[in-house]
């Protein structure tokens, strides 16, 4: 491990992820992603915006025998990545590339899944953070990310988007009607607070009505994590829909 990078654990150790130690790190949201996705062994999985491939990782931990390709717009946190692919012995089930969100190298209609975890933040709102490309959006905003998703994935497969609850009626406004099966599944962080986030997937040509489920709550009242949190975070059960 070099300097400046730190060694975390994800699904109570299953995965190892070396990321920077200092600007944005991968912590519940990932792992919260790939619950949220219906991946089967076999089938093939786009990570855009893999960051050092936390949600691409989990992902592979819970679903055995199915393959996933990231793409990440840094070229540091895509060798990271590939880094942690081999840290986890699965080097030849995943393969990040460098590559923009706004204009993947991948030809249309190649992945039963794909999944995001796009910047949560406007250009120009909030403070900057010390990793603004992680965290604030740049050329591709949500409506290029959500499209690139929709160019990516087959028919009647699925994309999965974990976002900020108080942008989900602008993520889906950005869904055409081409899509259905619209799954909105609310981040709870305690039994009587707002939600904070959001987990989207819908299926692409499809014409399943929508859905609103109850959603997890992450935290008891003395702030461990509930049963069902627990359960997804630590011990890589899907996130039940």
């Amino acid at each position: 491990m070099r300097a400046g990078e730190r060694e975390d654990t994800l699904l109570d150790g299953r995965v190892r992820l070396r990321q920077p130690a200092a600007g944005y790190r991968a912590a519940v949201d990932p792992v919260l992603l790939a619950a949220a996705v219906p991946a089967r062994s076999g089938e093939r999985v786009l990570d855009l915006g893999c960051g050092v491939a936390p949600a691409a990782l989990c992902l592979l931990a819970r679903v055995p025998g199915m393959w996933a390709a990231g793409l990440e717009v840094q070229a540091e946190m895509a060798w990271l990545a590939r880094e942690n692919a081999e840290l986890n012995g699965c080097s030849d089930a995943l393969a990040p590339v460098v590559g923009d969100a706004g204009r993947p190298p991948f030809p249309g209609a190649t992945f039963d899944h794909v999944m995001a975890n796009p910047p949560y933040q406007r250009a120009g709102h909030g403070r900057q953070p010390a990793a603004p490309v992680a965290t604030v959006e740049g050329a591709a905003k949500l409506p290029d990310w959500l499209a690139a998703m929709l160019a990516l994935v087959r028919p009647r497969g699925s994309i999965t988007v974990i976002h900020r609850a108080d942008r989900l009626d602008e993520l889906l406004r950005a869904l055409p009607p081409s899509v259905g099966e619209v799954t909105v599944i609310p981040l709870w962080p305690g039994a009587e607070t707002a939600a904070k986030r959001v987990i989207v997937r819908a299926r692409a040509g499809v014409r399943t009505p929508a859905r609103l489920t109850p959603g997890l709550v992450l935290h008891a009242p003395d702030g461990r994590y509930t049963e069902a949190a627990d359960a997804v975070l630590r011990g890589a059960a899907p996130l039940g829909l």
